[in-house]
């Protein structure tokens, strides 16, 4: 509804400022987690470790990513990855299934949003539906085969450039 509602100048103002603070805050999720020592680890190998009831503050940050990702798909990965990293997970393979079916239940409410209000256009949207699949599961295939350090660099990179340049475009 947000994003029905917002002008074209607004959203290309937001844009480049929602991709870099997505990306800043997947680059601080490590530090600040060891300054605030509150989340645990959710992903360890032991599977006698059982995840605790989330924390009231924690449920409303994924209530803000889920209305971001609504608002606005592009940079909506890095933030659930950052997301998930305050959550505790710590296994970016694991942490990145988790986002790709969190980005799949964002957009699949986002689309019945707007399918609703009659500004789809069928031909394109089918078009990208199934390139979001195809990319999906190839990347998710492809990411678990490089070093996790390696898929964390290249989402840094990727969210870095992608907000300047949406900047700089806006120049």
């Amino acid at each position: 509804m947000l994003l029905l509602h917002t002008s074209s100048e607004a959203f290309d103002l937001i844009v480049p400022w929602l991709v870099l603070g997505a990306t800043a805050l997947f680059l601080l999720q490590r530090p600040l987690l060891l300054l605030l020592r509150a989340a645990p680890v959710l992903d360890s190998d032991d599977a006698s470790i059982t995840a605790r009831a989330p924390s009231v503050g924690l449920l409303a940050g994924q209530l803000a990513v889920g209305v971001y990702g609504g608002y606005f798909g592009a940079g909506i990965g890095i933030l659930m990855l950052a997301a998930l990293g305050f959550m505790g997970f710590t296994n970016i393979h694991r942490m990145n299934g988790l986002k790709n079916w969190g980005g799949f239940c964002m957009n699949l409410v986002a689309a019945l949003s707007f399918a609703v209000s009659g500004i789809v256009r069928w031909p394109v949207a089918l078009g990208m539906a199934a390139g979001s699949i195809a990319g999906g599961y190839i990347g998710a295939r492809a990411a678990q085969r490089v070093p996790q350090q390696v898929v964390r660099a290249a989402v840094a990179a990727v969210g870095v450039a992608s907000g300047v340049w949406l900047l700089v475009r806006r120049m």
